[in-house]
Parts: C-alpha cells; structure tokens; sequence
C-alpha cells in the first residue's frame, strides 16, 4: 500500500450547494458505489464520505482511477453530463497528500465551521460501512485508527472544539443554558430555510426529542420533519405552538416581525420563555420581550457567543496542524515498514527453521530439563541475531532505500526457495 493511497473530494470549497445537494450520497447509494468501485477496478481498501458539505472517495490502488471514480459517481446520480460536473471536484493524486487531507478533513480543519463536532461521527459512520462491506483491510484499518486516536489528542490538548463557532450550533448550545435542569424542553422551530434546516441538524445531533418545525412551506417541513423524526405544526396555529413551547427558535426571512406582542397578547406565562431570533431583519419584536417571563436573544447575541468561540477555534490552528503532522509522519513510517514487514517474517521463519533443525538433531541425547533451557537459550540467540536486520530494515525504509537491503536478505538467506518450500508444506 506504499504511495498507493489517492482521493477525489467535492466539497463547500469548491462547489456551491445546489451541485453538493444533487452529489451527496445517503447509505444506500454509498454502498452501492462503493460496490461498483470493488466491481469496475477490484478495490479493497475504500472509504466513502458523504456529508451536506462534502462527498468524497478515498482508496488504495496502483494506478490513478481518480477521474474514473469522480465519472462513475455522476453516473450513479443520474449526473450524464459530466463536463458541467467534474471541474467542482478536487483530485489527490499523491498518497501523502490524500493521507494528509482525510487527517484534515476528519479533525475538522476543512470544515464549514472550523472544529466541527459532526465530522468524526460522519467519518466513523462511512469507515462503518466500509467494515460492513469487508472494504477495509489492514491498510484502511490502521489509517482510521490513527486518525480517531489524533482526533482525541486535538479534543484533549487543544481548544480547537471549544465553544459553539457557528450560529445555528450557537443557537442550540445557548438551549442547554437556558433550560437547565429540563432535559427535554419543547422547542418550536418556525422558518426551515438554510440556518433553520441547520438548526435542525444540530438539534438532532443534540439527541434533543421534543421538536416540532413550523413554516410555510409544507414540503420542507415534512421532508425535514421525516429526515431528523420531529414533529410538525400547522403555520395557522404559530400562536398555540409558541403557548406550548419552552423555547422558540426563529429564522423566518420577512420585512417586518413576525412574533409581535400582538400575537402573544393572550399569552399567559408562568415559567420563561425564551425567544431566539437568528433572522435578519428580526422576526421577534424587541417589544415581547415586556410581557413578563418572556427573554429574548436576537442574533447579535448569538453571534457574539460564535464569533468567540471561533477566534479560539482560529488561535488552535497551528496547534492542531502540529498534532497532525506529527501523526502523518507517524502513520507514514508505519505504512512505509508494511513494505518490508513480509521479508522480516521470512528472515525470522528462516532462521527458526534453522534453530528447529539443528536442536533435533540433538534432542535425542538431552533430559527434559536440558531440553527446555537449550530451548531457551537458542530462542535467545535467535532474537538477538535478528534484531539488527530488523532495525536496519525499519531505517532504509525511512531512507527510502529498503529495495536494497530486502533484495541482499533474501540473496543471502535465499528467502524466496523458503518461502516456497513452507508454501508446498502447507499445501
């Protein structure tokens, strides 16, 4: 797997949402692709990410099938006409640089909203249905592990996820303060444009149950309603929904307030209420906020808790990039010593095969007990003999120079005949 590892990605850098929304992969399709992947090129080590701000297809093979791969995933979306489409994607020819941006990506460096909790889940999710589908081999394997370990270390040593850095997440981490100990507060939110579909998101992620949507639009309420498992309110009854709800979160888009006091005139609270404006101009009335139990929080508010929470993020970046370099370089060494790992398992089949044959010829004329130390006295001899070649190994990987010394190995312990005398035996 050596300099074998390569990636296509389309992502909210380089394609607006209208052509991420008709590329995006749900589970189904995704498997399915990546079972046409295994078919058309005989891929093992596959890795298919699809998220509302990226798609990408990661791989271990010899040859580059980037353009191929970026091709057959417009064919499977219908997407014929594939000069409009292929210009959006982003192609990594080199292992190192695939290596480095799936690192990137899965930490949250590329995000959106930089240090994005969402993507190592997502990531998981998509290594999930690789192991499902028996896609992923050593290779794939130790790779995602290093990542997940390197994720904790930015979680744990840096600030990088600290704070809610983006309005909607804003939004829903202000919920948990103001609710306290009410785990489950009602929360209506009215307007599912862009940050309303957004909240959403970040409410289902929030494993928060008691949500209704409420807009003008029916099917995107439905379609958002049936996606996340939220309930759905009818725009006419707004006034009896707010009455119900603890928290009401609004990102309606009109000239002029929508939640006026007004309509809340028969509101009658006896506990908080609280409003959380993220439209612009607002859709809540400053004036509500004199009804007695009622606190409102416009997007300046939330803004500020972001734009905070961000500049932490943006201070962690070099912090961050330090820890993932240092674990490419890591994961680098290891993938590199794969190379060689088959001819240090030779070399140390070879050289037990030697102690076995010369202690038999022996054994006959040795007790129990002089058998057992001159077993382990020879077992020593033998890791202490091997030790060197090894290390030496390890090291001209590093150099890039382990063709040579391998080629030297098994001239000198004719390793290839021993492995084929050992092959024959189990056969």
């Amino acid at each position: 797997m050596l300099d074998t590892f390569k990636s296509i990605s389309l992502s909210h850098k380089t394609a607006p949402l209208r052509v991420r929304e008709l590329i995006a992969l749900n589970e189904e399709e995704a498997k399915r692709l990546m079972l046409r992947l295994r078919d058309f090129f005989g891929l093992s080590d596959l890795l298919v990410v699809s998220t509302c701000n990226r798609t990408e297809v990661y791989y271990a093979f010899e040859q580059d099938l980037n353009a191929d791969i970026a091709r057959l995933l417009l064919i499977e979306k219908g997407l014929t006409d594939m000069d409009q489409y292929l210009p959006y994607f982003q192609f990594f020819n080199a292992h190192t640089d695939a290596v480095k941006h799936l690192f990137e990506v899965c930490v949250g460096l590329h995000s959106q909203v930089v240090g994005d909790m969402q993507i190592p889940n997502q990531v998981k999710q998509s290594y999930q249905w690789s192991a499902d589908l028996d896609m992923a081999g050593p290779f794939l394997h130790r790779l995602m592990h290093t990542i997940f370990f390197t994720n904790k270390r930015v979680a744990q040593e840096t600030a990088f996820r600290d704070g809610a850095a983006s309005v909607s997440y804003a939004a829903v981490d202000l919920i948990d303060e103001l609710v306290g100990d009410n785990q489950n507060p009602n929360v209506l939110v009215v307007g599912l444009g862009e940050i309303g579909a957004d909240v959403c998101m970040n409410l289902d992620a929030r494993n928060m149950k008691n949500i209704t949507l409420c807009n003008r639009t029916q099917a995107k309420t439905e379609s958002l309603a049936q996606k996340h498992g939220f309930r759905i309110a009818d725009f006419a009854n707004l006034t009896d929904e707010i009455r119900r709800a603890d928290v009401i979160i609004s990102s309606v888009m009109r000239n002029e307030p929508l939640i006026t006091p007004a309509l809340l005139e028969k509101l009658n609270v006896l506990t908080y209420k609280y409003f959380i404006d993220l439209s612009m101009p607002r859709s809540v009335d400053a004036a509500v906020e004199q009804i007695p139990g009622v606190l409102v929080y416009n997007i300046d508010h939330i803004r500020n808790r972001a734009d905070e929470a961000l500049n932490q993020r943006l201070a962690s970046i070099p912090q961050v990039e330090a820890i993932v370099a240092q674990a490419v370089a890591e994961f680098g060494d290891w993938s590199k010593e794969m190379v060689v790992s088959p001819t240090i398992n030779k070399l140390k089949n070879a050289l037990e095969q030697i102690r076995k044959d010369e202690i038999a010829r022996h054994m006959k004329h040795l007790t129990a007990d002089e058998s057992e130390k001159v077993e382990k006295i020879t077992r020593g001899i033998m890791q202490k003999i091997i030790k060197l070649p090894v290390l030496q190994l390890k090291a001209a990987c590093k150099r890039g120079e382990a063709e040579t010394l391998i080629d030297v190995l098994n001239d000198l312990f004719d390793l290839e005949k021993q492995s084929a005398d050992e092959h024959r035996q189990l056969h």
